[in-house]
C-alpha cells in the first residue's frame, strides 16, 4: 500500500520538492540533496521557464531527500486526491441521477415501503445475503416507522452469488404476483437466520399466499433478467460496488452508515425539495 501511495504520488511531489528548492521559472539555484556531488547524466532536465539544466540523478535525489524530510507530504497528497475524486464521483453522480431518474426511484420491478406517495425517497441497492444489508434492516424499519412522510424503495442488487441471485428472481416473482404483501417476503428472507437460497424464497413465497406453479412460471418471465441487466448497468453507472448502497435526492451514500447518517440526508433531499 506504501509502494501504490508513492507511485501514486510521485508526479505531484516532484512538482513539490521543485518548488521547495527553487526550481521556478527565473530561478536558475539548484539545491543538492545531502552533501555527496551527484553522478551526472547523459539525460539533463529542462526546467521550464527556466535556464539552467540539471540531470535526473540530481532531480532524484532533490525529491527523495525533500520526501524523507517532510513524509507527511504523501499523506497531504493522497487526501487531496481522494478529495478530487469523492468530487468528480459527486458530480458524475448527479448527471446519471437526473438521467436515469425514473430507472432509479420509479421501476415496476422494485419493491416499496413505507408511504408510495411520500414526498422522498431513499433507494437501497441491497443483496439478500449481504450480512450489512441485514443489519441494515432495522435502518429502513426505524425510518419508515418515524417518518410517515417516506418512501423506501427496493433494489434487487444480486452481487454475491448463485444463491442470491436465485432468491432474488423469486423475491421479483413473488413481487410481479402480490405487490402488496412485498414488504413482508422482504422482511423474512431478509431479516432471516441462515442464508438466502432459491428453496428459502419459495418457502416465504408460499407462506404468503403464492401459488407455486404460478410462482415458478413467473421466475421465467425474461423481464426479470432484464431488469437485473438494468440495474448492474445503472449501478456501474453509480460507481456503486457493494451493498447497501443508497441513493437518496441527488447523492449516492455508499455503505451501512446507519439510521442517523440515512436520516440527516432525508432531511437534506426534503430541504432541497
Amino acid at each position: 500500500m506504501k509502494k501504490a501511495l508513492l507511485l501514486g504520488t510521485t508526479g505531484i511531489a516532484v512538482a513539490l520538492a521543485m518548488l521547495a528548492f527553487g526550481f521556478v521559472a527565473g530561478s536558475p539555484q539548484i539545491a543538492k540533496a545531502g552533501t555527496a556531488q551527484p553522478v551526472q547524466t547523459t539525460q539533463p532536465v529542462q526546467i521550464a521557464g527556466a535556464d539552467t539544466k540539471i540531470n535526473r540523478t540530481e532531480v532524484e535525489g532533490i525529491i527523495r531527500d525533500y520526501l524523507l524530510k517532510n513524509p507527511e507530504v504523501l499523506l497531504e497528497v493522497q487526501d487531496a486526491l481522494q478529495a478530487k475524486q469523492k468530487e468528480e464521483q459527486r458530480i458524475a453522480a448527479l448527471g446519471v441521477i437526473k438521467n436515469a431518474k425514473e430507472q432509479i426511484f420509479n421501476s415496476t420491478f422494485d419493491g416499496v415501503v413505507g408511504n408510495p406517495n411520500g414526498k422522498v425517497t431513499i433507494v437501497e441497492f441491497y443483496d439478500y445475503n449481504c450480512g450489512f444489508c441485514k443489519r441494515a434492516i432495522e435502518d429502513m424499519r426505524a425510518l419508515t416507522k418515524a417518518d410517515p412522510d417516506l418512501r423506501f424503495v427496493l433494489k434487487e442488487f444480486p452481487i454475491l452469488g448463485p444463491d442470491s441471485q436465485k432468491a432474488s428472481v423469486v423475491s421479483m416473482a413473488f413481487h410481479l404476483m402480490k405487490p402488496e404483501k412485498y414488504g413482508e417476503f422482504h422482511n423474512a428472507l431478509l431479516g432471516g437466520q441462515g442464508r438466502a437460497t432459491e428453496a428459502a424464497a419459495i418457502k416465504i413465497a408460499l407462506s404468503l399466499g403464492a401459488d407455486e406453479a404460478t410462482l415458478r412460471e413467473k421466475m421465467k418471465d425474461p423481464s426479470i433478467t432484464e431488469a437485473f441487466s438494468k440495474t448492474y448497468d445503472l449501478a456501474n453507472k453509480l460507481a456503486i460496488t457493494g451493498t447497501p448502497s443508497y441513493v437518496v435526492g441527488n447523492e449516492v451514500v455508499f455503505g451501512a452508515l446507519g439510521q442517523d447518517v440515512l436520516a440527516e440526508k432525508i432531511e437534506a433531499a426534503k430541504a432541497a425539495l
